[in-house]
C-alpha cells in the first residue's frame, strides 16, 4: 500500500507503534485518546492552512473533546515557544497560522425532530463549538435546523408530530386520516429539504475535510450497518447500536428509539473525490468494527469501508482500537522478549482456530500455526505449560482470604457487581474481612426524568393515604430524617423475601422522602408537598435528555445510593460501609472537567488514611473511548494511592484491577481467574432485578444486548468460561472433585499488581502527554 501522508501524518507516523501496514486502507496509531485528539487537531490546522476557503465536516458530542481543545490550545499558543516547539516536533513550523473564518461548516447529522435551543442539539453543539467556536461565519454553513425545515400548511412540527414519532411508512401508503395526511405531506417536505442539503454541498464541490467518531455498528455521522455506499442525505431510522449510543444524549433508550435523524449519506462523504476523510476511534471496544473496516474489502456491512475509494481517506486510531488488527496481533508476537504470555495466548488463540480442546493438541497444531511455532524451545509439553498456568490463575480465584480489609472501589453505581461480584460474596462469609464499597461518582445520570416523576407521584399518593408515617413524628423534619437509614434497606429487602412490590416500592418512596428533606432542607408536611409539586413541574417542563438542575440532580443521585446500598446489604454489608464520594469532575455536560487534587483525590486519599484497606479494587479501563468517567476515576485512585504510599509503605497493599461491560481482559491478561457458579450467575440477576430498580427497564443499555446489564455480563462470564473450557477440556468441569468446579459455568478474569507496578500501568497514558501543553 502506497502511503500519501502528510507532513503532520509521517512526523506520527514516525513514532507509531505499527509501521507494517498490511490492511486495505491506511491508518496511524497513538498511545492514547488525548494524542488522537492532537493529531486530529494539527491535521485539520494542516489542511485549514492550504484550503482557507474549503469545506469541512466535523464530529459533534464527547469525542470531540480533545480535538477542539487542541485546536484551540495550538491556535492560541501559535506565535509563542510553546506553540512553535510543538509545531516544529509536527513539521508544521512553516505553515502560517490558519484563519478559519472563511471555511464552509457542513452538519452531518441531527435527530429529528429536536428543538435547536435544547443542548443535546447536534445544531445547537455546532453552532456553539464550531460556528461561534472556531469563528466561522453563519452564512458559510450548512446547519440542519429541525425548526428551519418547512413542513405542510407551515405548521411547527410540534403540531405535525406532537408525539415526535414519524411512521416513514407514509411515504409508501395512503393516508388513513387528515392527520396522516398532513404528516405524509410533511414528510415529502422533509425529503425535499434533505435533497436540496444534498445539492448545496455539492454547489461547493463536496466536503473537503471530514472528521468523524465511528460507532459500535460501524456508523458514520448516522449510516448505519446496512446503508447504501452511495447513499445522500435522508430522514432515515437508526437500528439498536445507535440508539443505544444515544440514549444518553436522548433520556433514555425509550425516546432514542423512536427518533429519527437525518444524515448525510456516505455518496455525500466520497462525492469529492479529494477529500480528507478521517475516521478516528479509541478504545478496545471498539476493536472489532475496526478490524472489519479496514481489512476487509468494502461491504454494506461496514459503513466505513465506503472510504475505501477515497486517496485521503485514513483511519486515526488509539493502540486499543487498533488491537485487533493482524498488524497488532504481529507486532504482540514479534516484538520484544518473549513471555509466558505470548505463549498462553498462542495456544489458546490456537484451540479455538482449529477447534480443538488443549489436551487434544498436537505438537504438529503447534508447528503448523504461525504464532505458536515461534514459542522458543516448542514441544509436546508447551500445551501443558499453559495448562498449568491457568490453573494456577483458577487455584488463586478459588483462594480464601481472611483478615482482610477490602475497599471495593467503582466509577459508577452497579460497576463493582457486575465487575467481580462473586469473589466480594466470598469475601464477605468471612466475619474476619472488612469490607467497603466505595461508589466515586453520583450516578444522576442514569435516572431518567420518567423514573423520578413516576417515583414522586407514588410518594405523594402515599403521603395523601397516610402511608408515610415517620413524616408525623414531631422531631422527623428537625433530624429525625438522619436516623433510620439501614431500617429503610431492611424494610426493603424483608419485603423482596416477602415478594411484596407494594411494600418495597413504599421502601423506596421513604427514602426518596429523607433525600427531599436532605437537599432541600424542608420543615414541614406542607413544605414538603410543595417541593414534590415543584420538581414534578420542573421534570413535566424539561425536555428529553435535558440537564437537571443542581438538586434535582442530586436527588437522582441520592436515588442510585439507596440502590447500591440495597444491593450490598444483601451480603450484610451495612450502610456505613458503603461509601458516596461524589467526585467533581462529574457533572453531565458535554466537556466535563479535568481532575483537581482537593475535590478528586482527597476524599479517596481520606478513606485510605480511615480504613487503611490491604485490598483495593477498582475499574481497570486505562483506554477508554473518550475522556470517559472510567478513566478519571483510574486517575483519581492512582494519584491517592501514590500520595498514600509517601505516607506509609505499602509494599503488601494489592491492587485487583477489574473490567465489565465495556471492556474485557482475556486470560493471558489477568493474574486471577474466578470461577463462578451458576448459583452466582442466578445471585447476580436477581440482585440486580431487585435492587437496581432504575435499571430494570434498561433506559441507557449496552449497544450490545437489547436488556438489563446483569444479563450481559453473564453472557460475558459465559463466554470467559468457553475460553478456558477450550484449553483444559469440558471434562475438566464436570469430572472434577470440586463442587465449585463442577457447578461452574463462566469465569471472572482480573488483574492483581502490587502499588508499583499499578502505578505504571495507570499513569502509561498520562506519560504519552507530557511536555505537550
Amino acid at each position: 500500500m502506497k502511503l500519501n501522508f502528510t507532513e503532520v501524518e509521517k512526523a506520527f507516523f514516525k513514532e507509531a507503534k505499527l509501521q507494517d501496514l498490511s490492511t486495505l486502507f491506511p491508518y496511524i496509531t497513538v498511545e492514547s485518546f488525548p494524542k488522537l485528539g492532537l493529531l486530529s487537531a494539527l491535521s485539520f490546522l494542516e489542511w485549514a492552512g492550504e484550503n482557507p476557503n474549503g469545506v469541512i465536516s466535523l464530529p459533534t458530542g464527547k469525542t470531540a473533546q480533545h480535538f477542539i481543545q487542541f485546536t484551540h490550545l495550538l491556535l492560541d499558543n501559535w506565535d509563542n515557544k510553546k506553540g512553535k516547539d510543538i509545531l516544529s516536533k509536527f513539521n508544521l513550523s512553516n505553515l502560517k497560522k490558519p484563519d478559519l473564518s472563511n471555511l464552509q461548516f457542513v452538519q452531518m447529522g441531527e435527530f429529528y425532530p429536536i428543538k435547536t435551543e435544547q443542548h443535546n442539539s447536534l445544531c445547537n453543539y455546532a453552532q456553539k463549538y464550531y460556528v461561534d467556536g472556531f469563528g466561522l461565519k453563519k452564512e458559510n454553513a450548512l446547519l440542519i435546523n429541525s425548526e428551519e425545515i418547512e413542513l405542510a400548511e407551515n405548521k411547527h412540527f410540534t403540531e405535525v408530530f406532537p408525539d415526535y414519532i414519524i411512521d416513514l411508512s407514509l411515504r409508501f401508503r395512503e393516508a388513513k386520516s387528515s392527520t396522516e395526511q398532513l404528516q405524509k405531506d410533511s414528510l415529502f417536505k422533509i425529503d425535499n429539504w434533505c435533497t436540496s442539503y444534498e445539492n448545496e454541498i455539492r454547489k461547493k464541490g463536496g466536503i473537503g475535510f471530514f472528521l468523524s467518531g465511528i460507532g459500535p455498528d460501524g456508523h458514520i455521522a448516522f449510516n448505519t450497518k446496512g446503508s447504501d455506499h452511495f447513499s445522500t442525505t435522508r430522514l432515515t431510522k437508526t437500528n439498536f447500536e445507535t440508539q443505544a449510543i444515544t440514549a444518553a444524549d436522548l433520556g433514555g433508550i425509550e425516546v432514542s428509539k423512536n427518533r429519527l435523524v437525518i444524515t448525510i449519506g456516505l455518496g455525500t462523504i466520497s462525492y469529492n473525490v479529494n477529500n480528507k476523510a478521517i475516521i478516528f476511534a479509541a478504545g478496545e471496544a471498539i476493536a472489532e468494527t475496526i478490524k472489519e473496516a479496514l481489512e476487509n474489502k468494502p461491504t454494506v456491512t461496514s459503513p466505513a469501508s465506503s472510504l475505501h475509494k477515497l486517496k485521503n481517506g485514513r483511519f486515526y486510531l488509539t493502540d486499543g482500537a487498533a488491537v485487533k488488527l493482524e498488524d497488532s496481533t504481529d507486532y504482540f508476537y514479534k516484538n520484544g522478549p518473549w513471555t509466558h504470555k505470548k505463549t498462553e495466548r498462542a495456544v489458546m488463540e490456537l484451540c479455538k482456530k482449529v477447534n480443538k480442546f488443549g489436551p487434544k493438541l498436537e505438537l504438529d497444531d503447534l508447528k503448523a500455526d504461525k504464532y505458536c511455532r515461534m514459542i522458543p524451545g516448542l514441544n509436546d509439553k508447551t500445551v501443558q505449560t499453559v495448562i498449568d498456568s491457568i490453573l494456577a490463575k483458577m487455584e488463586r480465584g478459588m483462594q480464601k482470604e481472611i483478615n482482610q480489609v477490602y475497599y471495593h472501589t467503582g466509577p459508577h453505581h452497579d460497576d463493582i457487581m457486575l465487575g467481580i461480584m462473586p469473589s466480594t460474596n466470598r469475601q464477605s462469609r468471612d466475619a474476619s474481612n472488612e469490607m467497603h464499597f466505595s461508589v466515586l461518582t453520583s450516578g444522576f445520570t442514569a435516572v431518567t426524568n420518567t423514573f423520578l416523576y413516576d417515583l414522586l407521584i407514588d410518594t405523594k399518593d402515599l403521603m395523601s393515604h397516610g402511608k408515610i408515617e415517620m413524616i408525623d413524628f414531631p422531631d422527623f423534619f428537625k433530624d429525625g430524617y438522619k436516623y433510620k437509614w439501614d431500617k429503610d434497606i431492611y424494610h426493603y429487602l424483608d419485603n423482596i423475601a416477602a415478594q411484596d412490590d407494594e411494600e418495597k416500592r413504599r421502601g423506596v418512596c421513604h427514602r426518596l422522602i429523607r433525600a427531599l428533606v436532605s437537599i432541600w432542607g424542608i420543615k414541614t408536611k406542607e413544605e414538603l408537598r410543595e417541593t414534590i409539586y415543584e420538581i414534578l413541574s420542573v421534570l413535566k417542563n424539561s425536555y428529553d435528555g435535558g440537564k437537571n438542575p443542581p438538586k434535582v440532580q442530586k436527588l437522582k443521585g441520592m436515588i442510585r445510593e439507596f440502590e447500591e446500598e440495597l444491593v450490598w446489604a444483601h451480603y450484610g454489608i451495612m450502610v456505613k460501609n458503603v461509601h458516596h464520594l461524589h467526585l467533581g469532575f462529574y457533572s453531565g455536560d458535554a466537556f466535563s472537567s479535568q481532575s483537581d487534587f482537593d475535590r478528586d483525590v482527597l476524599p479517596i486519599l481520606e478513606d485510605f488514611r480511615k480504613y487503611k484497606p490491604t485490598i483495593v479494587s477498582l475499574a481497570m479501563d486505562p483506554q477508554g473511548s473518550g475522556p470517559d468517567t472510567h478513566y478519571k476515576v483510574l486517575q483519581a485512585i492512582a494519584k491517592a494511592v501514590e500520595a498514600w504510599n509517601k505516607e506509609e509503605d505499602l509494599s503488601k497493599l494489592r491492587i485487583v484491577g477489574y473490567r465489565n461491560v465495556w471492556f474485557k481482559y482475556n486470560p493471558w491478561d489477568a493474574e486471577v481467574i474466578v470461577p463462578v457458579s451458576l448459583n452466582s450467575l442466578a445471585t447476580l440477576n436477581k440482585s440486580f432485578e431487585e435492587c437496581y430498580v432504575t435499571q430494570v427497564n434498561a433506559s441507557f443499555p449496552s449497544y450490545q444486548l437489547d436488556g438489563r446489564f446483569s444479563e450481559l455480563t453473564q453472557s460475558i462470564w459465559f463466554e470467559q468460561h468457553k475460553q478456558i473450557q477450550f484449553l483444559l477440556g469440558k471434562n475438566y468441569f464436570y469430572q472434577n472433585e470440586s463442587p465449585l468446579l463442577r457447578a461452574t459455568h463462566g469465569m471472572v478474569f482480573h488483574r492483581d499488581l502490587n502499588v508499583e507496578d499499578f502505578l505504571e500501568e495507570a499513569f502509561k497514558m498520562e506519560k504519552t502527554m507530557e511536555g505537550i501543553f
